[in-house]
């Protein structure tokens, strides 16, 4: 298989995640799961209040927070050392945040979405103008393919 069709793979399964009713973080971070060796219903148990900008906050994206939970997982498996592998997260997690901004301009739901899902009006924008395909799913999709290309 080639490298353009796991991101692919990865980023249909984070999709159809999101799309039968699971959030941004947990779309991400469970089609890392199996990746990482990660029991998928404990991803998503993990990452459940992390939607929405956390708690529908619409603080950091929740795709950008499973992100930021793949990668925190990925470096404490490589290191057996608690101080390498949270400076190696910490790093990882810095590299995402800037390849995320520079295709974005901003992690903040709210700022991506330009609308607040707390509010009737502000749900029916994200409705109206489809904001789920066209920013939380490319949100995901991106941050698939960032995380993968971080991974390989």
């Amino acid at each position: 298989m080639s490298y353009s069709d796991s991101i692919k793979i990865l980023q249909t399964s984070a999709t159809t995640k999101f799309n039968s009713g699971y959030n941004c973080a947990q779309s991400v971070l469970g089609a890392f799961a199996e990746v990482l060796g990660v029991e998928e219903n404990i991803a998503n148990s993990i990452t459940s209040g992390f939607g929405a900008g956390m708690g529908r906050l619409q603080k950091t994206c929740g795709a950008v927070t499973g992100a930021f939970m793949a990668l925190s997982y990925y470096s404490s498996q490589k290191n057996n050392n608690n101080p390498e592998a949270k400076e190696e997260a910490i790093l990882k997690i810095r590299e995402f945040n800037a390849r995320f901004l520079a295709k974005h301009n901003s992690t903040d739901c709210l700022t991506l979405l330009n609308c607040d899902l707390n509010t009737g009006p502000g749900q029916e924008k994200y409705e109206i103008k489809n904001l789920r395909e066209s920013v939380c799913e490319k949100c995901i999709s991106d941050s698939i393919m960032f995380i993968n290309e971080m991974l390989k």
